[in-house]
């Protein structure tokens, strides 16, 4: 082969993961990657340094160097690999409250709908289109109940996933109102909201009162509105059944994500970001 070779070098690795994936070092903890744009790249595990052969050190006081210095392993390391969705709205609520019918009246999305808890095994996203061409996308997420940051039914395993959203859509089922607490199950849900992420509880939220089509729904939604903080209000009444009052809602939604975005905006200006 002659003289004054060099090793070869080793080819990279790639894999490819969808928009939305955390990588973390599973040992650890830390926080490798967040990949939130197409096209994003992050080095997981560095290759090894060649090592110098002889040849390396010959100079003019030294012409035959029989010493050569070492290469050095790769990197080596578990990884671990979550994904959470890219949504700018997520519809939460405890099971049974409409959110698989309310995404699927608003969107493309065709979810399994029936009466019994937890129908819904994995989130649903959908692209709901409002006022002139804009749109947004929604993301239901099931199985959320009370216990849930404990690992109670399913929505520990899906809350994650409406951390990166701007806007929550806070379904609740008008019909199951509690008339002496009306804010029951309202309160329930956020609670779980913010023993999972404190951030997440603190997250924008429109709170909608659905099934008002049902008996007695739409006087126990009035009872939830009177009683809803002053924050929180105006509470939307909806019947995603008949979509009544659904394209208000969306509109409404459309609107309150554009003011997120501009407030978003000037505090990056005024931080020089």
């Amino acid at each position: 082969m002659g003289s004054d070779c060099d090793g070869r070098r080793g080819d990279d690795r790639e894999i490819k993961v969808p928009v939305g994936t955390i990588i973390r070092d599973a040992a650890t903890g830390e926080l490798i990657g967040d990949l939130q744009t197409a096209g994003e790249r992050v080095v997981v595990a560095a290759g090894g340094r060649g090592g110098k052969g002889n040849a390396h050190f010959v100079s003019s006081t030294h012409r035959g160097p029989r010493f050569a210095q070492p290469g050095e392993a790769g990197q080596e390391r578990e990884l671990e690999i979550e994904l959470r969705l890219l949504a700018d709205v997520g519809i939460i609520g405890l099971p049974n409250a409409g959110k698989s019918t309310l995404i699927s009246v608003i969107s493309a999305v065709r979810p399994k709908i029936a009466e019994y808890p937890f129908t819904t095994l994995v989130p649903n996203l959908g692209v709901v289109g409002y006022d002139d061409g804009k749109s947004f996308v929604v993301a239901d997420i099931p199985g959320l109940i009370e216990g849930a940051h404990e690992g109670q039914g399913l929505g520990h395993k899906f809350l994650r996933h409406v951390t990166r959203t701007s806007l929550l859509i806070h379904l609740i089922d008008a019909s199951k109102i509690d008339e002496n607490d009306p804010l029951a199950e309202w309160k329930a849900v956020n609670r779980e909201l913010e023993l999972f992420d404190a951030d997440l509880g603190r997250k924008p939220q429109v709170v909608v009162a659905n099934k008002i089509d049902l008996p007695e729904g739409r006087s126990k939604a009035e009872l939830l509105a009177k009683r809803l903080p002053k924050g929180d209000r105006p509470l939307k009444f909806i019947s995603a059944a008949t979509t009544e009052g659904v394209r208000a809602l969306v509109q409404y939604v459309g609107m309150k994500l554009e003011e997120i975005k501009q407030r978003s905006e000037v505090t990056r200006d005024a931080a020089g970001i």
